[in-house]
């Protein structure tokens, strides 16, 4: 699904799919009913999840807990990275290797303790046969240098078909970072599974460059996922408006803070305008603001009707955006009182669709069953 000739459009709300109440029987796509039902509760500041094969669900929570979840009871796995929990930083994203079944291998996406303040970070570790503690945990990746500001840390990480590992870094609130080849700032970038650098990364071999960098000019992308080609797609926020969704390319500068579809929040312009040469244009775009967080390419097993359809978590205003077509538009809101502050977004084996809200403190399941 990866789309040409995107759209850059200001829109927020076109058709919303409203499901209200305790969401029972609500109606889908097509006839499809859509039911939406609590797994799990108590959660504090709850950051991404991931779904065992046995059916568990592990829970980041950013003051740095780890959690595993059975049948609704909640059991902290020890062996989590040290994180600095401050600002927008801590324990973030989880992804499970494919190759989980065999090698147990999670990865997890942290703030980190760096001179001069905190970085995001990418850690490895395998989780214990019982699902009690992590082992062998080791860090892939750190950006190169940290800062005091409590913001834009990102940060997502996928693994990509080849095996390798994408990993959303945000500017950390400093912009001009964000077009600075030899800081990781603004960038997502791309490791191997055992955090060496792949030799077609496109600035290997530039003295110049961190050979780690994929893309750059990214404000805070807090989504990420391939799509059913394989190509990777990010979500970020902007500032003032201008919130994007972007077709990531080898290589490729989003253009960050140079070129905006927003304003800054003290209302001034930012950058040189919403186009320069050589920058990338978002395939879609928000304003105002929706605080997009959490991205997913949907398969279809389940609602066939929604394959390769973009799925994002909007925390600001309490609700999943539904994008398709060609250009990318934004057809539909999932909002009701279970979507408050939705963090993250993803596809369990039966098709479910699972997400977290920040505001509840809890997890959901979306199915038609």
């Amino acid at each position: 699904m990866f789309l040409g000739g995107m759209m850059h459009q200001a829109a927020r709300a076109i058709g919303a799919l409203v499901i209200a109440g305790s969401v029972m029987g609500a109606s889908g796509v097509a006839g499809q009913e859509l039911r939406i039902t609590q797994q799990v509760s108590g959660l504090e500041t709850p950051w991404a999840l991931a779904i065992l094969p046995n059916g568990d669900v592990l829970v980041t929570e950013r003051d740095g807990r780890l959690l595993r979840v059975r049948e609704g009871t909640s059991h902290e796995v020890a062996g989590a990275p040290q994180v600095v929990d401050a600002g927008q930083g801590g324990l973030l994203d989880i992804t499970l290797a494919r190759d989980f079944d065999r090698s147990r291998t999670i990865f997890l996406t942290y703030a980190k303790a760096l001179e001069g303040g905190a970085g995001t970070a990418l850690a490895a570790a395998e989780l214990s046969q019982d699902g009690a503690r992590l082992e062998n945990l080791r860090d892939l990746f750190t950006m190169s240098r940290g800062s005091a500001a409590g913001q834009h840390f990102g940060s997502r990480v996928v693994e990509a078909r080849d095996g390798t590992l994408f990993v959303t870094v945000g500017e950390r609130g400093d912009r001009p970072a964000a077009q600075d080849l030899g800081q990781h700032n603004g960038s997502v970038v791309r490791v191997n599974r055992d955090g060496t650098v792949p030799a077609d990364n496109p600035f290997v071999g530039r003295d110049d460059v961190l050979p780690e960098i994929w893309s750059y000019g990214h404000r805070n992308p807090q989504g990420a996922a391939l799509d059913l080609e394989g190509n990777l797609w990010v979500s970020e926020h902007g500032a003032r408006g201008g919130d994007e969704v972007n077709a990531v390319r080898k290589g490729a500068n989003y253009g960050w803070p140079v070129i905006s579809y927003g304003r800054h929040y003290s209302g001034a312009k930012i950058g040189e305008g919403t186009a320069k040469e050589g920058m990338e244009q978002p395939a879609f775009y928000w304003d105002p603001s929706i605080a997009p967080s959490g991205l997913l390419v949907y398969s279809g097993k389940m609602f066939p009707d929604w394959r390769g359809d973009i799925f994002i978590g909007s925390l600001k205003f309490n609700y999943i955006a539904r994008l398709q077509g060609d250009p990318l538009a934004e057809v539909a809101q999932i909002s009701t009182p279970a979507t408050a502050r939705v963090r993250d977004i993803i596809e369990a084996p039966d098709g479910a669709i699972w997400f977290i809200s920040v505001g509840n403190g809890a997890v959901y399941r979306i199915s038609n069953d």
